[in-house]
């Protein structure tokens, strides 16, 4: 059997199940990584399974997302983190060390092994040929105690380079054209591999940039070889010992094939207010921009940074535009200030911001109102810059350079000139900001602050699920929707009461307050419900509220296992023209639950208007096991209960 890099890295990990398209498959995990905004959760769903110490090859737990520290919740949490990491064998990127999806690449990624991160950009790590893959906390907490992860099994999209980029174009064009061909949901259930001659041209952190973004077509990951351009990254950053060859097979089997022409490859923008809105640059014209943004996991890699000083030198920013810059890590910024580039960037007008998230999840630099705001990110969802009547365009690091010169988007291809930057054949290595576990955990003391409250546990399922609908909203909800996330919230991560106050808020203020009086009900949402963040809050927060089930057209890949996580039965329409037919405050009702619940296809009852519908439960056999028991955690408890007195007979 000829096989894809992707196959020969699932082979190598798989524990349950075969290599069958469409069927469920475990996979032995390497490597786990967490953020701030979901890694507090991650842990105490961790500390609550009774494990001592992480049963991973290397678990990392990164502080990025929640840097701004206006009160002591943020410092709290980091603390949390920080001493929960060292007692369970974790080791802790602190704040300023960078954005963990760069920092792993840099530092801990190795390729042919599995790497399960609570963020959705995790796949930012198949750029030097890790099968990488976004999951929610519950999933990544499992994985640390030595868990199987679970997912079904995609197919293998190969996405054959041609040729080679022009100046002024770059892989954040690759991945936008990718986009605009697939669209945000063109994603779901398959892997993107990349191969043909493009890609030797090339480097790690471009190949990166691909596959962080591939994250928005709802991918399960995207993935490049690891070849001599990685070892040449890995040597670099003195891991060459790191390096395997791991090659598609020649004639290996896809089950599609996607072919991008590099040579004719255009400067692309995504427009507002989705990443898949793309269109080429030269389309538009004279769009005044009020803010530019460089950085984020994205494009804030050292060649990235050395683009745009090139590009800025000797130049100052247009009159009404704002520059910011986040660095993806120290090492990048660290080297930006030995050679120079730093104060480059600085005298045309930038504003250096710390290594980490920041605005690409609203965490501080919001638009103005009505602002136009050009970053090299990867989302522009209405209202995840924290400014709701903004309008973010995404592009690449020599758009966003050059048009930050002229004060509108413009395209780089003839102010590009000589504009190269090369890989340098050794990085800065100071891995001072990165602590340790230590062997015994004796003398260590796990500290929570007063913001950090327990996560809501589900009961097992009862005989039937008779609610009201609470809310119905449309196509493409994200968990940005679901469970916003900005400057004002983030600091909450780890309190769901609080957080439950601000629960699909932007789709209906008085959301909350309904769930709360009604005690709980149910979610009807339109296709790819769930999509964009990983966070788990986006489960977590409706659980609290006593949502029972949610009933969309479709759901997002993530967001969707993270609901069945938590004992939430998703639900999706047999006839989509039933969408039309259920408002909200209708009584639903699911009879005969733990009947129902082992069929694929159930019997909804809508009391209030006399009619019923037939509704897809697409889940296997586990995932029934884990809705019936309350969730997976309730699972693993009660399967370690039965092993324990098993033991003891």
């Amino acid at each position: 059997m000829k096989l894809t890099v992707a196959e020969k890295i699932i082979k190598n990990h798989i524990m349950t199940g075969n290599i069958e398209k469409g069927t469920e498959i475990g996979l032995k995990i390497d490597q786990t990584i967490t953020q701030d905004s979901t890694g507090t959760m991650a842990y105490l769903q961790f500390e609550a399974m009774g494990i001592g110490k992480v049963k991973t090859k290397k678990s990392v737990a990164y502080i990025d997302h929640n840097m701004l520290q206006t009160g002591p919740e943020n410092a709290d949490d980091h603390l949390y983190i920080q001493t929960v990491a060292k007692k369970h064998g974790i080791y802790f990127s602190k704040p300023g060390n960078g954005i963990c999806h760069q920092v792993h690449l840099e530092r801990f990624g190795v390729p042919g092994q599995t790497l399960l991160g609570s963020d959705s950009h995790t796949p930012t790590c198949g750029g030097m040929g890790m099968l990488a893959i976004g999951a929610g906390g519950l999933d990544v907490a499992v994985a640390m105690a030595g868990g199987e992860y679970y997912i079904t099994m995609p197919q293998i999209v190969k996405v054959e380079l041609k040729g080679k980029l022009k100046p002024g174009t770059s892989a954040k064009d690759i991945i936008l054209e990718v986009l605009r061909r697939c669209k945000v949901k063109g994603g779901l259930n398959k892997i993107f591999e990349y191969g043909g001659e493009g890609i030797e041209y090339l480097t790690v952190p471009e190949r990166a940039t691909i596959t962080n973004m591939g994250a928005e077509l709802g991918a399960t990951t995207s993935i490049f070889p690891s070849d001599e351009v990685t070892y040449e990254f890995l040597k670099a950053q003195g891991r060459e010992k790191d390096y395997t060859e791991i090659l598609a097979d020649d004639n290996a089997d896809y089950d599609e094939i996607i072919e991008i022409d590099l040579d004719k490859l255009e400067s692309l923008v995504a427009c507002p207010h989705s990443p898949d809105n793309v269109v080429p640059v030269s389309a538009l014209k004279h769009i005044k921009v009020d803010q530019v943004a460089i950085g984020s996991c994205t494009n804030s890699s050292y060649v990235d940074l050395m683009k745009v000083a090139k590009i800025l030198e000797g130049k100052t920013i247009a009159e009404n535009v704002s520059l910011v810059i986040s660095p993806g890590s120290k090492q990048v910024l660290n080297m930006l200030a030995e050679n120079g580039a730093l104060a480059k960037l600085i005298s045309a007008g930038a504003r250096i911001l710390e290594s980490g998230c920041g605005p690409c999840i609203g965490m501080g630099q919001a638009p103005s109102t009505k602002g136009v705001s050009l970053r090299t990110f990867n989302r522009n969802f209405k209202g995840r810059s924290g400014t709701s009547s903004a309008n973010v365009y995404l592009a690449s690091p020599e758009v966003a350079a050059v048009s930050v010169i002229k004060g509108y988007i413009t395209n780089p291809i003839e102010y590009m000139g000589n504009v190269d930057a090369q890989m340098p054949e050794e990085f800065l290595i100071n891995d001072n900001l990165i602590i340790s576990p230590i062997e015994s955990d004796f003398d260590v003391e796990v500290i929570r602050g007063p913001n950090i409250k327990p996560f809501p546990q589900n009961k097992s399922l009862g005989k039937e699920i008779a609610d009201k609908v609470l809310i119905k909203v449309e196509d493409d909800i994200t968990t940005d929707h679901i469970m916003p996330s900005n400057a004002k919230l983030l600091p909450y991560r780890s309190n769901i009461p609080y957080l439950s106050d601000y629960c699909l808020a932007p789709c209906d203020p008085d959301f909350s307050k309904r769930a709360k009086e009604l005690g709980g009900g149910i979610i009807v949402g339109g296709y790819n419900y769930g999509q964009g963040s990983s966070r788990e809050h986006a489960a977590l927060v409706p659980l609290y509220l006593g949502i029972k089930a949610v009933i969309a057209k479709s759901f997002a890949r993530i967001h969707k296992q993270n609901l069945i996580n938590n004992g939430i039965v998703p639900l999706e329409f047999h006839d989509m023209d039933d969408y039309n037919n259920i408002d909200v405050f209708d009584e639903l009702i699911l009879e005969d639950i733990p009947t129902q619940i082992e069929m694929d296809t159930v019997i909804l009852k809508n009391k209030t208007k006399n009619q019923e519908y037939k509704l897809v439960l697409d889940i296997t056999n586990r995932q029934r096991n884990m809705i019936k028991a309350g969730g997976l955690l309730n699972l693993i408890k009660s399967q370690l209960l039965r092993e324990e007195l098993v033991y003891n007979a």
